[in-house]
């Protein structure tokens, strides 16, 4: 199959959603929108760059705004069951591996992510197995975002490794150091969406191992970026990207950043959404217990301090720090 360029002589093609709805950061589609009117002379074109698409930069942005505004610290428990594209029906398992090899790749990849995010036997190996096949084979469509979405917030971590790996499989983005340097090029875009969707797929190539030191430094710089909307993407960035270096520059970002939202999304992603493990968010606890009291916070900080501690721990404690320092000395501190 031969993919065509990021920017078509043709023009861009907006892929229609029905999954996405209007957010405050994105508005709509259509005419007289917010996104509308791309330049392809505006876009970077480094020598080795991977096949993507200004329909999918589009759809891809306004499908993470939908995804990950679904995580946010006002909705303390994941939504992903009832983001499963509604078909009527579970999926059917596919336990023989002829049966997926007689359908193309888009459809073993929707198949796969459907099966895996409703917790089936065997769907996430197979994803594993197969999608390193997949890439310039599979199109950013509405299956794949609904999909990726369901994954991206599932309760399983698996089931959201193979999120991140459909969705890099349908930018077209081969793990390698060739798709870091086209992403390092977006990231530098004039063109806002670009560098945006840059900083989003950036954190999903430094999880999957790729160069995930250099990733998490370059999203991390972006933090000081004048911009809200560009330090919103540098943390959602560092969220997926879920490295031990992005867990200090989160918690730097909810206390210091200017924005409300910047630093909401900063306590959600340390909370429970992104790629972190367990152990990770655990590290993040000392620092939570200080930002509960800390008098150059404001309330709602706070407050989002003490819902990022109940998520981690799972304790349902009183909003009080005392409280939860007593809790932490006793269980955590002394190794029970």
């Amino acid at each position: 199959m031969r993919v065509s360029p990021p920017f078509s002589t043709e023009g861009p093609r907006l892929v229609t959603d029905p999954r996405l709805r209007p957010t405050p950061d994105y508005g709509t589609l259509g005419p007289g929108s917010d996104i509308s009117g791309l330049n392809p002379a505006q876009a970077p074109r480094p020598a080795a760059k991977p096949a993507l698409r200004v329909a999918h930069l589009i759809a891809v942005v306004i499908g993470m705004a939908a995804a990950l505004t679904a995580g946010t610290l006002s909705k303390t428990r994941s939504i992903w069951p009832r983001n499963i594209p509604a078909q009527g029906s579970q999926p059917k398992d596919v336990h023989d591996s002829s049966q997926l090899d007689r359908m193309k790749p888009q459809k073993q990849a929707e198949v796969l992510l459907e099966q895996a995010v409703a917790h089936s036997d065997g769907a996430v190996e197979e994803i594993s197995s197969r999608v390193d096949r997949w890439s310039g084979k599979v199109e950013w469509n509405s299956q794949i975002a609904s999909l990726t979405t369901a994954a991206l917030n599932s309760n399983d971590m698996r089931v959201r490794e193979s999120g991140v790996d459909v969705e890099l499989a349908a930018y077209g983005l081969s793990k390698n150091s060739a798709s870091v340097e086209y992403l390092l090029h977006a990231v530098d875009s004039t063109d806002h969406r670009q560098k945006i969707w840059g900083l989003w797929a950036l954190g999903l190539m430094a999880n999957r191992g790729v160069d995930a030191g250099r990733i998490t430094a370059r999203i991390t710089s972006h933090l000081k970026d004048a911009d809200e909307d560009s330090r919103r993407w540098a943390v959602e960035g560092l969220a997926v990207a879920g490295t031990d270096d992005a867990i200090p520059a989160l918690l730097a970002a909810m206390h210091d950043d200017v924005s409300p939202l910047v630093r909401e999304r900063a306590a959600c992603s340390l909370a429970e959404s992104g790629m972190f493990t367990p152990e990770q968010r655990m590290r993040a606890l000392p620092q939570l217990l200080a930002y509960t009291d800390d008098p150059s916070l404001d309330a709602q900080t706070q407050g989002w301090a003490f819902q990022a501690l109940g998520d981690i721990t799972h304790q349902r404690l009183p909003r009080d720090s005392a409280a939860w320092r007593n809790w932490y000395r006793e269980s955590v501190a002394s190794g029970q």
